[in-house]
């Protein structure tokens, strides 16, 4: 079926025209999402995306939009939603938990002493996030805001800094 049969039974009965457009471009779509999210997201995580995209185009449809091209018009769909998923499970994955901080304790240090020298060699004002975040468990808005920086620029001076700490206590072992 090409794009303007499949137009004309969309506008005809939107529920059958989705199934034929399901059908037709569901590996289409498919590829989009895997290629935007395959990085952050599981192959679940990729399938509700893809239901996710086509309920969006299904509503679209509903709303009478003015729809020349199917795949083009999915494909914006997809690539839109597909970059606003990766967003969310990169802001997701840089939030750095305690319990990662342990991790690295746990196979690079045998002494506590070792990681608190290795914390106050990161410098300031990086060994003071430190201390506030992983010590006195303050949250990132609160150091940012104390610091007078972004949330954004805190997560990624303490993703560098647990970088340079694995690589300081790894130094340390050998």
């Amino acid at each position: 079926m090409n794009d303007n049969e499949l137009l004309e039974l969309l506008s005809r009965d939107p529920q059958k025209g989705l199934e034929a457009a399901v059908e037709q471009y569901s590996a289409y779509v498919m590829k989009i999402a895997y290629v935007k999210l395959s990085e952050v997201c599981t192959k679940e995580d990729m399938e509700e995306a893809v239901s996710d995209i086509f309920l969006m185009f299904y509503n679209a449809v509903k709303d009478n939009a003015d729809i020349r091209s199917v795949r083009a018009y999915l494909s914006v769909i997809a690539r839109r939603h597909c970059i606003n998923l990766f967003h969310k499970h990169s802001r997701a994955a840089a939030t750095v938990e305690l319990s990662e901080l342990e991790n690295v304790i746990a196979q690079s240090c045998t002494e506590e002493n070792e990681l608190i020298d290795a914390v106050k060699q990161l410098g300031e004002p990086d060994s003071y996030i430190f201390i506030r975040k992983y010590y006195f468990g303050q949250r990132n808005k609160d150091i940012a805001k104390e610091l007078g920086m972004g949330v954004s620029t805190l997560n990624s001076r303490v993703s560098r800094g647990l970088d340079k700490l694995r690589k300081m206590l790894r130094e340390g072992d050998k």
